[in-house]
């Protein structure tokens, strides 16, 4: 809906996908998150913004159950009995060196038989599947370690969506991604959350992604400075409150309203194509 000030306005009644009460990390001593309370509207992609050190990923380790936190995380009543959670990292520190081609790594734990006597005709089709929902089906072969960031990142997305997750947590996906990883995260992540209706959860450092695609925005300083759609919450005196000053330049008159639209090459005409 819009609002008496023309600006784009959140649904009231979409139940939100996650909830943080009051959530407070404390790590070695020191506080890394500081009574953090935000929404994650279902259905949508809420991105989490701030700068180095704000505790943005560790919000997503205290979703995803890896650090201790005080306060509560609360998903919704729509999701909460085994809710599937589909998790992208911002990087995967491995060996570079190991044998192990992009099928043989998406299957770990799915074969019984050793790998070095190769996979069965169903994991390959069901491999090639998921690599092809992300434009990536020609890496099947590939050795791992060979792989780009960007390349890395789709297989970690394919793997990711292989889930069927209610719930995508994404860690600074486009980190390290290449000119095709961008069409692949512009193009698909849209198209695949409206088609399976995922909620898409992502922490991002680029502000011209987060204009065009969030839907919802938390931006985070240790504690949140303000939440809401991006035309809202990316307001200057935001942007300036948690990066300094020379971060104070989205201009709102370039953010969708009502639903992301990207600009990118990927897009024709400024839509989805």
């Amino acid at each position: 809906m819009i609002d008496a000030t023309g600006l784009y306005d959140e649904p009231l009644n979409i139940e939100p996908a996650v909830v943080f009460e009051g959530v407070s990390v404390t790590l070695g001593g020191v506080s890394i998150l500081d009574r953090v309370t935000a929404s994650v509207p279902r259905g949508g992609c809420t991105s989490i913004v701030g700068p180095n050190g704000a505790g943005k990923t560790t919000l997503l380790l205290a979703l995803l159950g890896e650090v201790p936190y005080r306060g509560g995380i609360h998903f919704s009543s729509k999701i909460n009995r085994n809710v599937r959670v589909g998790y992208v990292p911002q990087r995967l520190a491995f060996d570079r060196g190991i044998p192990l081609t992009v099928a043989e790594f998406m299957n770990l734990g799915f074969q019984d038989k050793p790998l070095w006597f190769g996979l069965s005709g169903d994991l390959k089709k069901k491999t090639r599947k998921q690599l092809a929902m992300v434009k990536s089906d020609h890496l099947e072969n590939r050795r791992l370690g060979a792989l780009s960031g960007g390349e890395l990142q789709r297989v970690l997305l394919a793997l990711a969506l292989a889930q069927e997750p209610d719930l995508l947590v994404l860690d600074e996906p486009a980190a390290g991604v290449d000119i095709h990883g961008e069409h692949v995260f512009c193009e698909l992540l849209d198209n695949l959350r409206a088609k399976l209706g995922f909620t898409q959860l992502m922490v991002s450092h680029d502000l011209a992604t987060v204009t065009h695609h969030a839907t919802h925005v938390i931006c985070l300083n240790h504690r949140v400075a303000a939440e809401g759609p991006p035309c809202q919450a990316l307001t200057d005196e935001t942007l300036t409150a948690i990066f300094g000053m020379h971060m104070g330049l989205v201009d709102s008159r370039s953010m969708p309203f009502g639903k992301s639209v990207c600009t990118a090459a990927c897009c024709k005409g400024g839509r989805l194509a």
